[in-house]
């Protein structure tokens, strides 16, 4: 665990709602100089507390899609099925986020694909591709009601017991 001083915090949360903020924009919301702010960012990412950057895509401006939410059970609870499974759904671009769980059901997918048909095709490869699946539930989402790649701050208050030097 790493600790981290408030201004380490503040660091964090600008970059998680905004990956493009410039040096100054930096400086501004932390109180530091341009580069005493970009130092303290680059020494955050080379410790991997910050594990890329990216943008979020308005798919429904661009074009016609369904999010599907896919709860399934693998058939055989071994280490090699796991390790089998979450080797092969790598393999499809449809998923966009796989979860393993604890409790009933053992994986939580997202999937996008562009109509119900191309998740209906998607469900009859990835059962063809001998990755272990045993059942599924599908769960279509029928509106987006929030959605954010920032953590809570809240979870990063007291974090860690060392330093990040």
């Amino acid at each position: 665990m790493i600790r981290l001083d408030d201004r380490d915090l503040e660091i964090l949360r600008a970059v998680s709602q905004d990956g493009r903020i410039t040096k100054a924009g930096l400086s501004d919301r932390v109180g530091l100089s341009p580069s005493a702010a970009w130092d303290r960012l680059k020494k955050l990412e080379r410790a991997g507390l910050i594990s890329g950057y990216g943008a979020r895509i308005a798919l429904k401006k661009i074009t016609p899609h369904v999010t599907v939410f896919v709860v399934l059970d693998i058939g055989d609870h071994t280490a090699a099925s796991f390790r089998n499974f979450e080797t092969g759904i790598q393999a499809f671009d449809e998923v966009t986020g796989c979860w393993a769980l604890g409790g009933g059901l053992d994986y939580l997918l997202q999937v996008q694909t562009r109509d119900m048909d191309s998740y209906q095709s998607f469900i009859d490869e990835m059962l063809d591709a001998g990755i272990g699946v045993h059942r599924y539930f599908t769960y279509v989402v029928t509106k987006l009601v929030k959605s954010t790649t920032a953590p809570p701050f809240e979870l990063l208050l007291g974090a860690g017991d060392r330093p990040l030097d």
